[in-house]
C-alpha cells in the first residue's frame, strides 16, 4: 500500500481528520461515564473486546489474508500490549482521579515522545536537535500542568498524571515495534491482530484485578462502553488508515492537537468539568513542542 507523504490536506481528508479527533477525543469522555459503574481495567477490556468482531468483518470483507505464523501472532501480542492493553489501562486508571480533559492533554505528549523514542531505536529516524528541543517543550508543558508542588507533595493525582504519561510512552514504543516487525502486513490486519492480542492479555488481567464483569449496567454506561469500543477504537482505526493514505503520516500528527480541545469541550458541556489555566498553558507548551518536532511550521517561517 502506498502512503502519500506530501504535506497537503484536502477537504475530504480534513473532514476525516476532524472525525478521527472527535472519536478519539470522545474516548476520554465516554470512559469518564463508564467509570461511574465499571472499574478501569474492565473498561479497557470492553474497549478492545467489542472492536474485534468489527475489524474482523472488515478484514474478511476486504479479502485480507490472516497470518498463520506463530511469529506474526507473537508480534501482534506485543503490539497489543504496547498500543492497547497498557495505555488503555493506564489512561482509564488515571481518569478515576483526574479530569478527562486533563488526561487528553497529557496524552498529547505521545507525538513528541514518539519522535524521541523513534530517534533512539530507528536508524531511519535519527534523533535530531529539533526533536530534542520539541521534547523539552513537551517536558516543560507537563511540568507546568503537574506543578512544582509535585516535587515536595506527591499525591494520588500526581500518580494518575504519571500514568497518562506512561500510556503516551507505551504508544511511542508501539510505533517503533509496529514499524520494525509489522510493516510487511496490511495496516487493517495489524489493527485487527493487535486487538486480538490485547484482548487475550486483558481478559485474565481484568478478571484477576476487577473480578468477573457485571453486565447489569445503566443505559448511559452501556452506551459509553459501546461508543468507546465501536467509535473510538474500531471506527477510529479505519479513519486513521484512510487519512494515512490520503494525507500522509506528517499530517496525521495534527490529530494530536485537535483531540484535547474536543475532549475538554465534551467534558465541559456534558460533565461540567473545568480546567485551570495551568492545564491550558501546559497544553500550549506541548503544542509548541509538537510543532518544533514536526518542523514544517519552522520551515514556513524561514521561507
Amino acid at each position: 500500500m502506498e502512503y502519500n507523504q506530501a504535506p497537503t490536506i484536502n477537504l475530504v481528508s480534513g473532514i476525516l481528520l476532524l472525525g478521527l479527533a472527535t472519536v478519539w477525543g470522545g474516548s476520554f469522555f465516554f470512559a469518564e461515564i463508564a467509570l461511574r459503574e465499571v472499574p478501569p481495567l474492565t473498561v479497557a477490556l470492553h474497549r478492545i473486546f467489542w472492536a474485534v468482531p468489527v475489524l474482523f468483518v472488515v478484514v474478511w470483507w476486504r479479502g485480507i489474508e490472516i497470518p498463520k505464523s506463530i511469529n506474526a501472532w507473537l508480534c501482534y501480542l506485543v503490539m497489543g500490549a504496547l498500543n492497547n492493553a497498557i495505555p488503555f489501562s493506564l489512561i482509564f486508571w488515571g481518569q478515576v482521579t483526574i479530569e478527562s480533559g486533563l488526561a487528553s492533554i497529557l496524552n498529547g505528549t505521545t507525538a513528541v515522545l514518539g519522535a524521541v523514542v523513534a530517534g533512539i531505536f530507528l536508524v531511519d529516524e535519527p534523533l535530531t536537535a529539533r526533536k530534542i528541543i520539541g521534547s523539552l517543550f513537551g517536558f516543560f508543558g507537563v511540568a507546568v500542568i503537574m506543578g512544582l508542588e509535585a516535587l515536595t507533595n506527591f499525591d494520588l493525582r500526581n500518580l494518575a498524571q504519571l500514568a497518562i504519561l506512561g500510556a503516551a510512552l507505551s504508544y511511542s514504543f508501539a510505533s517503533v515495534w509496529g514499524k520494525r516487525f509489522l510493516s510487511s502486513y496490511p495496516p487493517i490486519m495489524n489493527a485487527f491482530g493487535m486487538l486480538v492480542g490485547s484482548t487475550i492479555l486483558m481478559i485474565p488481567v481484568a478478571f484477576y484485578f476487577d473480578g468477573i464483569p457485571h453486565f447489569i449496567l445503566s443505559t448511559e454506561v452501556w452506551t459509553s462502553l459501546l461508543a468507546v469500543s465501536l467509535l473510538s477504537t474500531a471506527v477510529a482505526y479505519l479513519l486513521y488508515f484512510e487519512i494515512l493514505v490520503r494525507a500522509g503520516s506528517a499530517n496525521l500528527m495534527l490529530v494530536t492537537l485537535l483531540i484535547p480541545p474536543i475532549a475538554v469541550g465534551l467534558s465541559f458541556i456534558f460533565l461540567g468539568e473545568r480546567l485551570g489555566s495551568e492545564a491550558w498553558l501546559g497544553f500550549g507548551l506541548i503544542a509548541i513542542g509538537l510543532g518544533i518536532t514536526d518542523g514544517r511550521l519552522i520551515k514556513r517561517i524561514k521561507n
